[in-house]
């Protein structure tokens, strides 16, 4: 074959296997260089994110606003990663972000409820029924709040579950704090026999209650004759104390009542029925 007629023929395809050589060592620094860029962008934003919750947690502000700033940040920086990685491929920022842009108010007419409960989080930020490590009632749950996010907010139920609850359920319900004052009432009642003087009764539990710890004595407990059952009085037994102590005051109190009734020799409660015979 003709030398000549070789290199004519072999000279285009050297030339394509030297742009295609080139291109591909060209997109793999750039994916080896968009991988690094995420890893070291993935360690300043949580570098970012513990440096401000760092100076944030000796300042005034509220821990629940804390932890609501720390997940928008994230979300932020996160997004900014994204498209600074975008563009080092050589991708329109700006196109991307009124795609973007575009995209958001999609998903928004479709995913209104997401930004529903995005909302309520913000006015719970903002108005702040409870903060974090208040104990609440909430959107049909009862415990302690760990953490308010974007879109859940984080409840500690008292058996230990963690529930996630969102944010506009919460914020659309009503909401019970029982930190927010500095004492609780704990309700209880004592059923009496008929045959028992409630006034001994009252003035007995009356003396015991103040013993169980915890118990506040400003204001000072409430026994008082609340109905009248067939079986006799019946009395409201309510202590007060520090929310943190309600549980154990709730339990003491149910051991005062037994054991003060039993000491006192109260007869157990029973109905009493009068019978009457009339002659025939």
């Amino acid at each position: 074959m003709n030398p000549i007629l070789l290199q004519a023929s072999g000279g285009p395809l050297a030339g394509i296997l030297e742009t295609a050589g080139g291109t591909i060592a060209n997109v793999g620094l750039k994916v080896i260089g968009a991988i690094i860029l995420w890893i070291v962008g993935r360690w300043l934003i949580k570098f970012a994110i513990g440096l401000l919750s760092n100076s944030l947690k000796n300042s005034t502000i509220d821990s629940t606003l804390i932890v609501y700033l720390k997940s928008t940040l994230g979300v932020l920086l996160n997004i900014v990663l994204i498209i600074a990685i975008l563009g080092f491929f050589g991708i329109d920022t700006t196109s991307f972000a009124a795609i973007l842009a575009a995209g958001g108010i999609a998903i928004g007419a479709a995913w209104s409820g997401l930004l529903a409960h995005f909302a309520a989080g913000a006015f719970l930020v903002v108005l702040r029924p409870f903060k974090v490590g208040d104990f609440i009632t909430a959107g049909g749950i009862t415990g302690t709040v760990e953490e308010v996010g974007l879109f859940v907010t984080t409840i500690n139920t008292p058996d230990n579950v963690k529930t996630f609850v969102g944010n506009n359920t919460i914020f659309s319900d009503t909401i019970q704090n029982f930190s927010a004052n500095p004492y609780r009432r704990v309700e209880l009642v004592a059923q009496l026999d008929g045959t028992v003087d409630p006034n001994e009764a009252i003035a007995l539990l009356k003396g015991r209650l103040t013993q169980i710890p915890n118990v506040s004595t400003d204001p000072a407990p409430d026994v008082e004759i609340l109905e009248f059952t067939p079986m006799g009085p019946v009395l409201a037994v309510r202590p007060y104390c520090n929310n943190v102590d309600y549980w154990q005051v709730y339990f003491d109190t149910n051991k005062v009542i037994r054991e003060s009734f039993g000491q006192a020799g109260f007869p157990a409660p029973k109905q009493h029925f009068a019978v009457h015979q009339s002659a025939a």
